[in-house]
């Protein structure tokens, strides 16, 4: 691997993803050739901590690399994304569960938090049942979680005797099923298929209660929350999709004569209009992204959780920088006309994939409301912040 960092790593993969696009597209999945490149590279789990073989770089570093490979393909970043935020579990697992699942060089993490599923105790551990939506890149991965309620024999969500109650556990692939639900608008590649166990045992410990976990590992990473990570991701790939579009709009804008005109796109002082604010707006995204994760992450490193207001400040961050990307990237297919109507033109794609990233349920337009709540001193549920 040489001593580039891992944006610089996916800076020079940028030219084979890029001509992949369509392929991954239309697979609905990463290659497994191309998988198997990006474990050799390390990109699904460089926030594995450094304990158990991971590189464990930083979290600033993290969301640079997600940004660089949105800009060459959307698919990549978003399961390298989620592979990572997923892997941070290493740090708050018990440490006999880390080793044996996260320990392994091909160790690809994924999954659904959200506590869809039901487990019942039983004598050393649990049974799963459950079926979980939005599986991104669950096929390529080797450890698969699920998030879930526990019951008792009726049916009724009840705590364990020592307060469990809503793990994410972590499955025997063999006993997963995958369902071939990801038939959608945008950022297809990813995979994020309906995936689903019947009566799965999981050993006792092989899960952990987000919204409770102690770290297992002291680094600064495991100190974050793992739901700011997970936004972060999701804003990360917004702005990257979002400067790609800025990219392929001023080209075409350069080479396009629209009909009935005698000069070019870039010469209507409308396009001219739209590449400034475009650039503004992504450029101002990404500063207020990373100024807040950076000032989160100082608290980190000096040894403390970042606070509640820490945390709002990045989920804003975050959600803004989704939403206002999604609307830049729409603005652009629309001032590049016809052509962008076409699958052959990036723009396309890219239309597509930055509607379907500004869905999601961590940064959509809803997300703001939360930051406004806490702005105002109002109660809230800050437990998935």
């Amino acid at each position: 691997m040489g001593e580039h960092t891992f944006t610089e790593r996916a800076a020079a993969l940028g030219p084979e993803l890029r001509d992949r696009s369509e392929e991954i597209d239309a697979l609905r999945r990463l290659p497994p050739d191309l998988v198997d490149g990006l474990v050799e590279e390390g990109f699904f789990r460089f926030w594995v901590p450094g304990e158990y073989g991971g590189a464990e770089i930083s979290l600033l570093e993290g969301l640079e690399t997600f940004m660089e490979l949105a800009r060459h393909d959307t698919a990549v970043a978003w399961c390298c994304f989620i592979a990572n935020t997923t892997a941070l579990t290493a740090g708050l697992l018990e440490p006999r569960w880390a080793e044996e699942l996260f320990r392994p060089d091909g160790a690809i993490a994924g999954g659904f938090a959200a506590p869809v599923g039901r487990a019942r105790v039983v004598d050393g551990g649990l049974r799963v049942t459950g079926r979980w939506q939005w599986g991104s890149g669950t096929q390529h991965c080797t450890i698969i979680g699920g998030g879930v309620l526990l019951v008792d024999d009726d049916g009724q969500v009840t705590p364990r005797e020592d307060g469990l109650l809503a793990p994410f556990v972590l499955l025997d692939r063999d006993d997963v099923t995958f369902h071939d639900t990801w038939h959608v608008l945008g950022v297809r590649g990813s995979g994020s298929t309906d995936y689903e166990v019947t009566d799965a045992f999981v050993p006792e410990g092989r899960w952990v209660e987000l919204t409770r976990a102690t770290p297992q590992v002291d680094g600064a990473l495991y100190r974050f929350s793992l739901f700011s990570l997970l936004a972060g991701g999701i804003g990360c790939t917004a702005i990257g999709v979002a400067e790609r579009a800025l990219e392929e709009f001023t080209t075409l804008a350069l080479g396009k004569v629209p009909q009935g005109s005698g000069r070019t796109l870039s010469e209507r002082p409308s396009a001219q209009a739209d590449v400034a604010k475009a650039e503004a707006t992504i450029a101002s995204a990404r500063l207020y992204l990373l100024d807040a994760y950076a000032e989160a992450w100082a608290t980190a490193e000096a040894g403390d959780e970042p606070s509640i207001e820490q945390r709002r400040r990045v989920r804003l961050a975050t959600t803004d920088a989704t939403q206002r990307c999604a609307d830049v990237v729409s603005r652009l297919h629309r001032a590049a006309g016809g052509e962008a109507v076409y699958q052959r033109c990036a723009l396309e794609r890219l239309f597509r994939d930055a509607n379907v990233v500004s869905q999601h349920a961590m940064a959509a337009e809803r997300t703001y409301e939360m930051a406004g709540r806490l702005a105002f001193g109002l109660d809230s549920d800050t437990s998935t912040l």
